[in-house]
C-alpha cells in the first residue's frame, strides 16, 4: 500500500533504542542491545511476533565457555539458518552512563534460535585465523553460493577511532577468518553505512567518509562527511564496482542524498533505503534527519506464472496471474487465431479512450514510453518523479478483484474442460516509472496514501466454505469452448503443461509452452457438436496444431496493468512497420497506446496470452503461453457460489445456478479429479470422473469417492472439482474449484 502505519503492539515492549542489532526471521523480529534512555548501553534481547504484534523479552542461556555478551551498541547481528551471529560493537567501560569510556569490541557470539519462537542460548564459537580488529558501526552480511561452497559472513568497514574500509570473511562451517583479496576500486573508509545482499552482490550505500578528496584514512580528529556513494561487491569474484561516486553531482535530486545511520532492506531484487542523517553540518544539533524512502531495482523482474482464466464470455476474458514481488506493472499480450490483420499506418485521429490513473499522492505511475539507459560497466542510476508522469491504462483493460473458489468433487467420464476457474486475486501495488535498462534503477517512494488491497480466501479443510464470484464480472459466460489452466502451473519443462480437456461438446487443449520452445504453430479452433446427449461423453484425441509461417506469429498488446488481474475485451492493433520489428522481446519499446486502434475480441475464437513484469530496469521475460477460447452464444454460464460442508464420512457440495442460463437448465454435472496411470505419466493432465448428474444444485461426495481423488500439488495441495450446467444447446463452461488440503500424504496404489 506504500502507507506507513503504527501497529498496536503489546507484551514486553522494549524501550526506545539506537544502534541496536536487528534481524527478521519469517514473521518474527529479534532486537539485541543498543543505546537506550539516558545513554545507557543494553544487552537485552527482545522478540516481536509480527503476526500478532506481541513483544516478549527473552533470556538466552549463557555460554558454557564464557560470559554472555556485554551491553553494547553499533554491533552487527546477522541471521543464517537458525542462528544469529553477533560481532563487535562499542561498550562503555565506565559504570556511569554519563561518563563514557569507550571500548571497541571484536568478540564473536552465536545465538541459537528455537523454531517459530524463543531462543536456546549463546555460545562462543572457537574460530581459526586472525580476528578482525575491534570496531563498531560496521556491516556484516551472510552469503552462500548456490552451486558450491559453504556460507560465509562478510564484515566491511566500521569505526575504531578512525573509519575503516577493510573486508573480512568468516567461513561459517569451518569457523575460519580470512581477508579476501579484492579487485576494483575499494569504497572509501566508512561507518554507519548499510550493506545488503541481492543475488551474488553486496550493495554498500552511504555512511561517514573522509572529508579529504584523496580518501586517505584520516587521523581520529580528521574531518568527516556523509556520503551518497554507492558500490557493490561481487561476492563470487570479490570485485568492487562503483555505481554512484562520492563526487557525483545530483542537481536535479534524482538520487538519494548523502546520509549516515540510515537503514536499508532487500525485498526480492529491490533495495529500499530509508531515512538517516545528512551530516553536512558538524554540529550534531544542526544535522537534518532525512524522511525519504528510495528503492533500487537491481535487475529486470522474473517471468510471471502463466496467465490463468477466471471467467470467459463471448467477447471477454477475466484473467489473473501470480504476483511478481516488487514490480511496477505487467505487460499483457495476446496472439489471435487466425492472425489479426495489421493496420496500415498509425491513425492520427483514431485515439482510443483512455483512463488516466494519476498518482494522487501514491507515488505510483507508469510511463507509456520507457526511457533507455546506456549499458556501461559503471551503470548510471536512474529515478523517476512520479508526480511528473501520467499513467495511461487503456479503458478496455479493466483491473478487477475476484473471489476465490477452491473446492473439489463416479462413472468414469471426462469432465468438461470448458470451465471457469475461480482463483485468488490480490491487488498489486501501483506501478511506478517504466524504464528500459540493464542498469539498476533508483526511484523515490511516496508513502502518503494507501492503495486498496484484497486477499480472497481459498477453500481450506474446514467444516463449511463458501465462494462468491465477483459480481463485477460479466455474467454472460456461455459456451462449451473455454480453456483454462488447472491452476497456477509452475514447471521447468517446456513441454505441454496443461490438461487435455474432454467433454461431450468440445475438445480443447491448454498449451503451456516456454517462450524459447514455442514454434510457429497454431492450434485450430475446436468443433462443437451440440447434438450429443449428456450420456455420450467422448474421449477424442486433440487435433495436432497446424504449422504456420513465423511471420504470422504476431503478438498484440492488451495493455499495461498495475495489478495481477484484468478483464480483457479488446487489444491494440499495431501498424505494419511496427509488427515487422516488434516481437516484444526483453527491452522492446512500449508504444503510445493513444495512437493505436483497438480490436474487440470475437466469439468462439482461440487467443493465446503471455505476460511480462515491469520494474525500473525494464520489461522482464514473458511467461509461458496460455491458450483460451471465447464462448459461443446460447450456452449456459458457469455455476456460482460453491459451498462445501464437511462431515465425518462425506462432504456436501452445493452451488447456485448460472447467472446467465441462456435458456432452461436441464441438468448439472459434478466431476472429481481422480488418480490414474495417465496422471503418473503426465501429472499436468488431470483425469475426471463424473460423480453427479441431475437437476439438484447439490450432491454428496462419499468417502469412497474421495479415497480415489487425486491431490494436485502444482500449487498448494488440493482436491479438484468441476461443476457445469446444461441447457437445450449443451453444457456450458464448468466452475473449477480447488479444495485445499494442507499437508497431505498420498499413497498411489
Amino acid at each position: 500500500t506504500n502507507q506507513w502505519f503504527l501497529p498496536a503492539v503489546r507484551g514486553d515492549i522494549p524501550p526506545g533504542c539506537a544502534a541496536h542489532g536487528f534481524v527478521c526471521d519469517g514473521t518474527r523480529i529479534l532486537v539485541f542491545g543498543g543505546m537506550v534512555e539516558y545513554g545507557r548501553y543494553s544487552n537485552d534481547l527482545y522478540e516481536l511476533q509480527a503476526s500478532r504484534w506481541l513483544w516478549k523479552k527473552v533470556k538466552p542461556q549463557a555460554p558454557s565457555n564464557g560470559s554472555p555478551p556485554c551491553p553494547r551498541l553499533g554491533h552487527s547481528f546477522s541471521l543464517y539458518g537458525n542462528k544469529c551471529y553477533l560481532f563487535g560493537g562499542l561498550a562503555n567501560e565506565s559504570e556511569d552512563s554519563n561518563n563514557n569510556v569507550p571500548r571497541y569490541l571484536n568478540d564473536f557470539y552465536e545465538l541459537e534460535l528455537q523454531h517459530g519462537s524463543g531462543v536456546v542460548g549463546w555460545s562462543i564459537p572457537v574460530t581459526k585465523g586472525i580476528l578482525p580488529s575491534p570496531r563498531e558501526s560496521h556491516t556484516a552480511i551472510v552469503y552462500c553460493r548456490k552451486d558450491v561452497g559453504s556460507p560465509k559472513m562478510y564484515i566491511f568497514g566500521g569505526m575504531c577511532g578512525c573509519r575503516l574500509n577493510d573486508l573480512w570473511e568468516l567461513d561459517i562451517e569451518t569457523m575460519t577468518w580470512s581477508r579476501p583479496e579484492t579487485k576494483g576500486t575499494v569504497p572509501l573508509p566508512r561507518s554507519l553505512h548499510t550493506a545488503n545482499v541481492i543475488g551474488n552482490k553486496m550493495y554498500v550505500f552511504g555512511g561517514w567518509v573522509p572529508q579529504s578528496a584523496g580518501g586517505e584514512i584520516s587521523a581520529p580528529d580528521g574531518e568527516w562527511k556523509c556520503t551518497g556513494s554507492f558500490s557493490y561487491l561481487n561476492l563470487d569474484t570479490t570485485e568492487w564496482i562503483g555505481l554512484i561516486s562520492d563526487c557525483q553531482e545530483d542537481k536535479s535530486n534524482l538520487l538519494p542524498g548523502p546520509r549516515a545511520g540510515h537503514c536499508a532492506v532487500a525485498v526480492g531484487t529491490r533495495l529500499y533505503i530509508w531515512s538517516g542523517r545528512d551530516g553536512y553540518r558538524k554540529a550534531w544539533n544542526n544535522q537534518v534527519c532525512c524522511k525519504d524512502l528510495w528503492y533500487l531495482d537491481t535487475e529486470r523482474p522474473l517471468a510471471p506464472s502463466q496467465v490463468q482464466l477466471i471467467r470467459a464470455t463471448t467477447n471477454s476474458f477475466q484473467l489473473k496471474w501470480d504476483e511478481v514481488p516488487t514490480v511496477e506493472g505487467y505487460l499483457l499480450q495476446l496472439h489471435a487465431d487466425p492472425p489479426v490483420p495489421a493496420v496500415a499506418g498509425i491513425p492520427g485521429t483514431a485515439v482510443p479512450e483512455t483512463s488516466v490513473l494519476s498518482s494522487q499522492g501514491s507515488g505510483s505511475s507508469l510511463h507509456q514510453n520507457p526511457q533507455s539507459l546506456p549499458s556501461v560497466p559503471y551503470p548510471e542510476m536512474k529515478m523517476d518523479h512520479p508526480s511528473q508522469t501520467n499513467s495511461l491504462i487503456p479503458n478496455n483493460v479493466q483491473v478487477s478483484l475476484s473471489s476465490n473458489s477452491k473446492v473439489e468433487g463416479r462413472e468414469k467420464v471426462a469432465a468438461p474442460e470448458n470451465k471457469v476457474t475461480q482463483e485468488t486475486l490480490k491487488n498489486h501495488s501501483d506501478a511506478t516509472g517504466l524504464k528500459e535498462s540493464n542498469a539498476p534503477s533508483l526511484s523515490p517512494v511516496c508513502t502518503s496514501s494507501a492503495q486498496t488491497s484484497a486477499n480472497v480466501g481459498e477453500l481450506h479443510d474446514l467444516d463449511k466454505q463458501t465462494v462468491n464470484p465477483d459480481a463485477s464480472v460479466s455474467s454472460t459466460v456461455a459456451s462449451s469452448q473455454t480453456m483454462v489452466t488447472q491452476q497456477a502451473v509452475k514447471t521447468e519443462s517446456s513441454s505441454t503443461n496443461g490438461a487435455v480437456v474432454k467433454d461431450e461438446t468440445s475438445l480443447t487443449t491448454f498449451n503451456s509452452k516456454s517462450e524459447a520452445a514455442e514454434t510457429a504453430r497454431v492450434t485450430p479452433s475446436t468443433r462443437v457438436n451440440t447434438g450429443q446427449t449428456n450420456d455420450s461423453h467422448s474421449s477424442r484425441a486433440p487435433q495436432r496444431p497446424a504449422p504456420v509461417k513465423a511471420r504470422d506469429r504476431r503478438w498484440y498488446d492488451v495493455g499495461i496493468f498495475k495489478n495481477n488481474s484484468a478483464v480483457v475485451s479488446q487489444f491494440y492493433l499495431l501498424p505494419e512497420e511496427m509488427l515487422n520489428t516488434n516481437s516484444k522481446k526483453e527491452g522492446a519499446d512500449v508504444p503510445d497506446y493513444r495512437l493505436l486502434k483497438k480490436q474487440d475480441l470475437f466469439p468462439g475464437t482461440v487467443y493465446r496470452f503471455r505476460v511480462a513484469a515491469i520494474n525500473g530496469c525494464g520489461v522482464g521475460p514473458f511467461s509461458k503461453i496460455s491458450e483460451f477460447k471465447t464462448c459461443i452464444p446460447g450456452f449456459p454460464g458457469a455455476p456460482s457460489t460453491v459451498k462445501i460442508t464437511k462431515s465425518v464420512d462425506c462432504i456436501h457440495l452445493s452451488w447456485e445456478p448460472p447467472a446467465s442460463p441462456s435458456g432452461n437448465i436441464l441438468e448439472y454435472s459434478a466431476y472429481l479429479a481422480i488418480r490414474s496411470t495417465q496422471l503418473q505419466e503426465n501429472p499436468s493432465q488431470l483425469v475426471f470422473m463424473r460423480i453427479y448428474c441431475g437437476l439438484k444444485t447439490s450432491c454428496i461426495v462419499t468417502a469412497a469417492q474421495l479415497s480415489n481423488a487425486h491431490v494436485d500439488y502444482s500449487s498448494r495441495p488440493a482436491i479438484v472439482f468441476r461443476i457445469s450446467a446444461k441447457n437445450e444447446r449443451g453444457y456450458g463452461p464448468a466452475t473449477q474449484v480447488r479444495w485445499l488440503q494442507g499437508k497431505v500424504t498420498v499413497t498411489h496404489s
